[in-house]
């Protein structure tokens, strides 16, 4: 079944097809366990969705804070269907087999749209500090113009950043004996791990991209909210700087939700060597389904007018 594909040199390995472990010591109970994933999904999709749509047909909410929102809701939306195929194919169906270049093209997805979600984030907080610090300016500052141009560079940033990954793995010389990956989905560092070869290329750029994307991201998202504070403690009285601080609850709540799950990723696949399986798979799986999970449930919660229009829509559809 795992065939190899050969080059000049016979010994060259590439696995034909990965074999997803899903959640190790679980395989028993995997019917119980797609019920709250099948959960998590729907509430991902259906959140993300009604965003989406209740920007789009409300007037009021065509301003730069919701446009920004709409981008986390899109790359939540990216980031679900990443995943979605494999693991409720795994946990429905036990299927666990995925082509080499279908993982690929998955893992450069699944990373895009992480690196995607945290660049929106570091757009989002710049628009809170324009709006607290420059309120008069704020809709000359951030136009319709230069939203899109914001957008189109998050997205050549992502791109860029991981064009290169699938390429450095695809030179790798994998070993037959290591074609289980250790997820239901295909992660960069899981899968260079599989190879009989030296990664120190593959272990370097991925660390490159980790520092220029995410740990740069929230250093500025630090340093804008340190400016946002010194701005708010600026104001005359306690119910402005209040109302001013209000504004920010549920994007600081977006960024907890993203990073501490990031933070723990990056810790357990470099210091979690002799951790159980189950708290790999466990720690990923809150990485990339929670946040797209609770950010509807947090900008519904937290935003009056988001909550008004979902509540329209629904009227509608009903």
């Amino acid at each position: 079944m795992l065939l190899s594909h050969s080059r000049e040199n016979n010994s060259f390995f590439q696995p034909s097809v990965f074999l997803l472990i899903g959640i190790p010591g679980l395989e028993d109970v995997y019917g119980w366990i797609s019920i709250p994933f099948c959960s998590m999904y729907t509430l991902a999709l259906t959140g993300n969705c009604l965003i989406l749509l209740s920007v789009r047909r409300t007037p009021s909410l065509h301003q730069p804070m919701y446009y920004f929102l709409s981008m986390l809701s899109l790359t939540d939306l990216g980031l679900t269907l990443c995943t979605l195929p494999t693991t409720m194919a795994v946990l429905w169906f036990d299927y666990r087999l995925i082509a080499f270049d279908a993982c690929l093209v998955q893992m450069f997805f699944l990373h895009s749209f992480s690196v995607v979600e945290s660049s929106v984030l570091l757009a989002m907080s710049f628009d809170r500090f324009v709006a607290i610090s420059n309120p008069l300016r704020y809709a000359s500052i951030l136009t319709n113009s230069v939203i899109g141009r914001i957008g189109v560079a998050i997205v050549t940033r992502a791109t860029v950043s991981l064009f290169p990954v699938p390429f450095l793995l695809k030179r790798l010389n994998f070993c037959p004996e290591k074609v289980q990956l250790s997820h239901s989905f295909c992660f960069h560092a899981d899968m260079m791990k599989r190879a009989c070869a030296d990664i120190t290329v593959n272990i370097l750029y991925g660390l490159y991209v980790v520092l220029s994307t995410g740990f740069v991201d929230s250093l500025l998202i630090a340093l804008s909210y340190g400016l946002i504070l010194h701005t708010v403690m600026g104001l005359g009285s306690p119910k402005e700087r209040a109302r001013a601080l209000n504004t920010c609850v549920s994007h600081i709540l977006a960024v907890l939700v993203f990073y501490i799950p990031v933070i723990g990723v990056s810790i357990i696949h470099r210091f979690g060597r002799h951790a159980p399986p189950i708290v790999h798979s466990l720690v990923a799986y809150v990485y990339l389904i929670v946040p797209p999970v609770l950010n509807p449930i947090i900008y519904s919660v937290k935003s009056k007018h988001i909550r008004k229009a979902i509540l329209r829509l629904l009227r509608k559809k009903g």
